[in-house]
């Protein structure tokens, strides 16, 4: 092989430099709208995760013949408690954490047609917000 075709054959620094900036170009072009379709995600995850839990607490609801106390929490669904007889479970295979990684909250409400509310308090962990930070609940 002669000297001409070894150097046809390679790419040039400056050839390898453009392929890099133009790649660099569409990561920096694609990657805020991935990040705004992740932030968008996690309260869907959330709404489906509450959807399980509600169908956890129905389970319980028809063995037990109520809702959890608050005391009692959603830790009933998974670990067996000594003083509930009629207790099927385990409902749940593990502690439900939020896409966020903090525990859903569960109160006693009494207002609508559920006696319970199971919430998350989305990204910031804190009651209100808005977008990613609102509050996702049933």
């Amino acid at each position: 092989m002669s000297k001409k075709d070894q150097r046809a054959a390679g790419f040039t620094l400056i050839e390898l430099m453009i392929v890099i900036a133009i790649l660099g170009l569409m990561a920096y072009m694609v990657a805020p709208r991935l990040m705004g379709v992740m932030g968008k995600a996690k309260p869907k995850i959330a709404q489906t995760d509450i959807k399980n839990l509600e169908t956890a607490l129905d389970l319980f609801y028809l063995d037990v013949g109520r809702y959890p106390t608050e005391e009692e929490g959603l830790k009933i669904l998974y670990q067996r408690p000594d003083n509930v007889p009629n207790w099927g479970g385990p409902y749940l295979k593990k502690p439900p954490k939020d896409p966020w990684g903090r525990d859903y909250v569960y109160k006693i409400s009494g207002q609508g047609d559920r006696a319970y509310e199971i919430l998350s308090h989305g990204a910031d962990g804190q009651p209100g917000g808005e977008g990613e930070n609102a509050d996702v609940t049933n």
